[in-house]
């Protein structure tokens, strides 16, 4: 059960083991791009070509899906980011329950969007935690952790396949696990919990009364959705890349989001911030340098900050 580039390896990891796939099931196909063409999800894209059955339901409430999911008489189910409740009689389904694979260090990070909440947040690890599911946000037993290291140059692009990955390697010997009775699931501990709150298009905006590095964490962890920007003439500037440098606003770089030189510094709460990669509405991303000698920015300038309540 599944729908994002996220859980096609843990699809292929479980066809690789030979594990009989009863179903797929994942969100009903949707339009996309410029065309607006309906296309299925990259995991829907992928049973067919393993040739397994698809099941895409718009929700899993409905008694006809609930009696046509126990009908399966599965052994287990294995959820990775489906993005539809499963009420109880889902849940307990399966002779095994469903496990879950979730991309934070459970009990940190649950919910929607832990791998960008984890970058943003500046954590120094990240990871996967196998769990079986109950009836709350993340708040199943846990069965199996993995560990993976943020970098300083981790993107949500970067860290989303590397802990897509790592899932796929634990579902396996987790499922052997369960199956033979030799992993126990723990339950989560009170202490530590946070939250992924969804990503919302406002969050894009940059802020640079923040400090440089909590805008250069904000900038990898956002991109590509919902990027973030700063609005120059009218125009709304996505940042795609950016570097941190130090500095301070006492040393007299004037107000944040000042442009304190011809290279683009932007004057930040603490340090600047030196954008690498940045496109103009309906343009094509370019380089620094090259963006300048379309859009001239002089020194002195002062890029707005957003409204604050």
């Amino acid at each position: 059960m599944g729908t994002p580039d996220f859980a096609v390896p843990v699809l292929d990891a479980l066809a690789a083991a030979g594990h009989e796939i009863a179903a797929v099931y994942s969100q009903p196909p949707r339009p996309t791009g410029r065309g607006h063409k309906t296309q299925p999800s990259p995991v829907q894209a992928r049973a067919e070509a393993l040739g397994l059955p698809v099941r895409h339901p718009v929700s899993l409430k409905p008694d006809d899906e609930k009696a046509a999911f126990a009908a399966l008489r599965l052994d287990a189910a294995v959820v990775a980011a489906y993005g539809l409740i499963l009420p109880r009689a889902i849940l307990e389904a399966p002779r095994l329950g469903c496990l879950n694979v979730h991309g934070s260090l459970l009990p940190r990070w649950r919910g929607a969007a832990p791998i960008q909440r984890a970058l943003m947040a500046g954590d120094a690890e990240t990871g996967i935690t196998i769990m079986q599911m109950d009836v709350g946000l993340d708040t199943g037993a846990m069965l199996l952790k993995g560990t993976l290291p943020i970098g300083p140059e981790a993107t949500a692009e970067s860290l989303h396949d590397a802990l897509a990955a790592l899932g796929a390697r634990l579902i396996v010997p987790a499922l052997d696990g369960v199956a033979a009775g030799t992993l126990a699931a723990q339950p989560q501990p009170e202490d530590g919990v946070t939250y992924a709150a969804k990503l919302t298009r406002e969050e894009g905006a940059l802020d640079f009364r923040e400090p440089a590095s909590v805008l250069d964490r904000k900038i990898r962890a956002l991109n590509p959705w919902p990027g973030v920007w700063f609005e120059y003439q009218g125009e709304r500037i996505k940042l795609l890349a950016a570097r941190p440098e130090p500095g301070h606003v006492e040393d007299g770089y004037g107000a944040p989001g000042t442009v304190v030189d011809a290279d683009l510094g932007i004057a930040c709460g603490t340090g600047l911030l030196r954008p690498t990669l940045l496109q103009r509405p309906g343009r094509a991303p370019v380089e620094r340098r090259a963006f300048l000698n379309g859009t001239k920015i002089d020194p002195g300038v002062i890029l707005p900050c957003p409204a604050t309540n």
